[in-house]
């Protein structure tokens, strides 16, 4: 039998009209949907009149859930991974199934769409040219200051993602850290009170 294929597939990260006509596709096709918020992704699904199953796949249950989702995808399966929001991969645990599925030979087929860390980019007048994307940097004092003081020599523009209710408390350390820079913090991406300061 043939491996089914992993489409790891990019859904919108606000407006939901900001889908490719091939990611719905892809959705329709496949045998299974593996993803990160099951209820967000139902959403989505409705409003484009798709029924195929889903099943969770998020940073607690990934390790258990991998073997199950590699067997079926060895089992001729074709499978959607998504995110909450944008592309798998990126600071979720969709990277986990996607390597493990590559070290199992099974063909990855990415389907673009957005991604929160470009469209702010884009939006902040920030140079584009170089630039380093850093995720989360910690949910604690000591580790946000750990990561930040890797990044201190950095000359390339440096993304973060940040949680909303701990924003206040970072951006006091990254100027303490980081130094006078030009910033712009990107919030509500693509939805109606979408922000860039």
């Amino acid at each position: 039998m043939e491996n089914g294929i992993l489409y790891p597939v990019g859904t919108p990260i606000g407006n939901l009209e900001d889908i490719s006509l091939r990611a719905l596709e892809i959705l329709r096709k496949v045998d299974l949907i593996a993803c990160e918020d099951t209820r967000h992704t139902r959403k989505l699904l409705s409003h484009y009149d798709i029924h195929t199953s889903v099943t969770s796949f998020y940073q607690q249950n990934q390790f258990k859930k991998t073997p199950y989702l590699i067997n079926c995808l060895e089992n001729g399966q074709d499978i959607a991974l998504v995110s909450k929001a944008g592309m798998p991969g990126i600071s979720d645990p969709g990277y986990y199934l996607i390597r493990e599925a590559v070290k199992e030979g099974i063909i990855i087929t990415p389907i673009p769409g957005p991604a929160a860390l470009i469209i702010a980019l884009v939006a902040s007048g920030i140079s584009m040219e170089s630039f380093v994307f850093e995720g989360f940097l910690g949910r604690s004092k000591a580790e946000r200051k750990k990561k930040l003081n890797q990044l201190k020599k950095e000359k390339r523009t440096i993304i973060l993602y940040e949680a909303p209710h701990r924003i206040k408390k970072i951006l006091p350390q990254i100027r303490e850290i980081l130094g006078d820079r030009y910033i712009a913090v990107a919030r509500e991406l693509t939805k109606k009170f979408e922000e860039i300061i």
